[in-house]
């Protein structure tokens, strides 16, 4: 029996307290699975010492009779070493005593810490020397000393963060954090300098990245108050350098500690490798990886026969995850219970997305692991429920545990991916009260304790793994009653601003997109909506982008290079790019190929922020003879559309409708027949309105 199985059974000896396996699952991250065959285990030595066992009712509550805590009887919890541990986990524990120990220490220390044999230890010490080389580290002896750790600070420190994130449902976890991680007071405060900085740098982790750069810190302040510091790094300005200097300013300050340069440079490595909800900074490759993005959505939608290139929060979230997910250097190797247990169940998506990955990893120049696979699945899945969720308005209650921002900003998020009427937002306490026939279900920060009507947990950032869960409920409703065609009369800032951005972006020669972004905020206070108004709101349409000042005809052009260059004239002309602009777009197709010609006959060069964009832009020209850039069969090439990047997310509503425009053959003969610039306009205009029609 190990340690999380003697951690439920104090949980379930709590009379007063609903318990479900979903609840369970969660807090120790595990599979579903994984929890009843700890409950087997349970009730087995609940059935030993003659004591009535747990059961399972209807929504996967576990239910236990009054004599269940008399089990704590045959239990000692808080003796450690009454746990029987693995192989498995001595290599972990003793790895980390060997790397945390500033000197030698001796095979009888360590037997002695875990209350096994020396001759376990000694048993055990070629595969504990395995492991530990795995992460770049030599275990040395000496005859009269004992064993030590050599390598370098880094490759110690990497390898205690995959030490504690690979598998915490292990019995040893207590003690791997007490070994590694600093006091609760400090890890407080490093979490908040952590949020601070997200803010103030504008780039938001995940949950998972935010635990493992929290984890991180933790080490790198144990590591320090030790005397051990990274060793010399070459200087490399990055990304996410700003952030890591800021980080160990305060860090520095408040655990009252002298950080070095190596450390800050070491730290804005690790914070480049994080994955990021939303970011500021702009990745050279973002276009790219869009591009990339709209070709493998287009192969998995034919793979599955479900027409998914209509859903633009499918092809942005998928973006925005693949942008700051791939490296070439994987820094963790954590399992996802809820990623693996979502791609388990939906085998024939996960088969067809393995399928179609090559366009990404060509992309990403390596094979996706298991993991990466799975969390694109999730992406699909998630796109398929949304599909499926269209046609009945379910009524839906939220219940918060904090403050009424987060709550309004799930509110949004629910309101943004499905087709729910949220009825009344209420703290958990207050769902207790509800009654059957207030709404189809509510949907819950928190588990709650008792609620008459069926509920389901979520997080408040409400990830992809929770889009599947919510949409398996809705499933369940669909089965379980005929749900009337609801109305939706709730009016939102949202599709105010919808119709009120067009009007101001085609009335206004300069300035336009601050103006939306200043009457949205007095929108969103009129509305009383706390959250903030999506980007997408804020964006251009193509045809904005695209007013005939930028359009030219008839352009003559000898081959692809100087096609390039005179779709960027008009840019450059206006100020929106620099000249260098124009030959880093060239370089570009270069060094990495004609990708960039993503429909037959159609071009849109670019390039990123760094190389001379100054305004968001576009410009197109229309060649007098098609000229060929060697795409193969999307040769020869008659449309050039120049595009001016400033970030990764605020052009993507026109590059989006510019795709799902150019599916359809008549719209490039359309802009064939054009004879002026104004027609040019009038016809993406007309093609735009149809594609955000369907």
């Amino acid at each position: 029996m190990n340690k999380r199985t003697v951690s439920i059974i104090q949980e379930l000896s709590q009379p007063e307290k609903c318990v479900n396996i979903a609840n369970l699952a969660e807090k120790f991250k595990v599979s579903e699975r994984t929890v009843r065959n700890d409950l087997n285990t349970i009730n087995d030595i609940l059935k030993k010492n003659n004591l009535d066992i747990v059961r399972l009712e209807k929504g996967r509550q576990i239910v236990r009779e009054d004599t269940f805590p008399n089990i704590l009887d045959f239990i000692d919890e808080k003796d450690f070493y009454a746990y029987k541990l693995s192989k498995e986990e001595r290599k972990k524990i003793a790895s980390v005593l060997l790397i945390s120990s500033p000197g030698f220490i001796t095979l009888s220390d360590i037997a002695d810490y875990m209350a096994v044999s020396r001759a376990t230890v000694i048993n055990d010490l070629e595969e504990i020397k395995s492991y530990i080389k795995r992460g770049n580290l030599e275990v040395h002896s000496h005859p009269n000393k004992g064993l030590r750790i050599e390598g370098t600070e880094s490759d110690k420190r990497i390898f205690l963060v995959r030490l504690f994130n690979c598998n915490p449902e292990m019995a040893d976890e207590d003690v791997v954090r007490k070994q590694i991680a600093a006091q609760e007071n400090t890890r407080e405060v490093l979490n908040k300098i952590l949020q601070e900085q997200e803010h103030v740098h504008e780039s938001f982790l995940s949950d998972s990245s935010f635990q493992k750069i929290g984890i991180y810190l933790e080490i790198m302040v144990s590591r320090i108050r030790q005397g051990e510091y990274i060793e010399v790094r070459e200087k490399k300005q990055n990304s996410k350098y700003a952030m890591a200097h800021d980080l160990m300013k305060y860090i520095g300050q408040y655990c009252h500690m002298n950080i070095t340069e190596d450390e800050t440079q070491f730290l804005s490595e690790i914070l480049t490798f994080g994955r990021y909800m939303k970011q500021k900074g702009f990745e050279k490759d973002s276009v790219k990886m869009q591009m990339t993005v709209r070709t493998f959505i287009e192969a998995i939608s034919k793979e599955l026969e479900i027409d998914l290139n209509r859903d633009y929060d499918f092809f942005e979230n998928l973006s925005n995850h693949l942008d700051s997910s791939l490296s070439a250097v994987q820094v963790d190797c954590e399992r996802n219970p809820v990623i693996e247990k979502v791609a388990e169940e939906n085998q024939e998506i996960r088969c067809a997305v393995r399928k179609n990955a090559s366009v990404i990893q060509q992309h990403a120049g390596r094979e996706l692991t298991e993991m990466e696979l799975g969390y694109i699945t999730v992406h699909v899945c998630a796109a398929i429920e949304r599909k499926k969720n269209k046609g009945t308005v379910f009524r839906v209650i939220v219940a918060c545990h904090a403050g009424i921002g987060t709550s309004y900003l799930l509110q949004e998020k629910l309101k943004k991916h499905f087709n729910f009427q949220i009825i009344d937002i209420v703290s958990s306490h207050e769902a207790r009260s509800l009654k059957k026939g207030q709404a189809d279900f509510v949907i819950s920060t928190v588990p709650l304790k008792e609620c008459g009507i069926e509920h389901i947990t979520v997080s408040p950032l409400l990830k992809d793994e929770d889009y599947i869960r919510i949409g398996n409920m809705v499933d369940r409703q669909r089965e379980n009653i005929t749900l009337p065609l609801r109305e939706k009369k709730e009016k939102t800032a949202k599709e105010l601003m919808e119709k009120i951005a067009p009007l101001i972006y085609d009335g206004v020669s300069a300035g336009a997109q601050e103006l939306v972004r200043q009457i949205g905020l007095v929108v969103t206070e009129y509305f009383e909506e706390s959250a903030k108004l999506d980007e997408a709101v804020y964006a251009p349409c193509l045809y904005q982008m695209l007013p005939p000042s930028h359009i030219r005809l008839g352009v003559e052009c000898k081959d692809w290079r100087e096609a390039v260059r005179e779709s960027a004239k008009e840019l450059l002309a206006k100020d929106f790019i620099e000249e260098r602009y124009v030959d880093a777009m060239i370089r570009n197709i270069e060094e990495n190929g004609p990708y960039i010609v993503f429909s037959k006959g159609f071009a849109l060069p670019h390039e990123g922020v760094g190389q001379g964009t100054r305004k968001l832009g576009m410009s197109f020209i229309r060649l007098l003879r098609p000229v060929e850039f060697e795409a193969e069969e999307r040769d020869p090439v008659e449309f050039v559309c120049c595009l001016s990047a400033v970030d990764h997310k605020t052009h993507l509503k026109a590059f989006f409708h510019l795709v799902s425009m150019l599916k359809k053959d008549e719209f490039k003969d359309e802009l064939r027949k054009c004879r002026t610039p104004e027609e040019v306009t009038e016809t993406i205009l007309r093609y735009e309105n149809m594609v955000m029609e369907e």
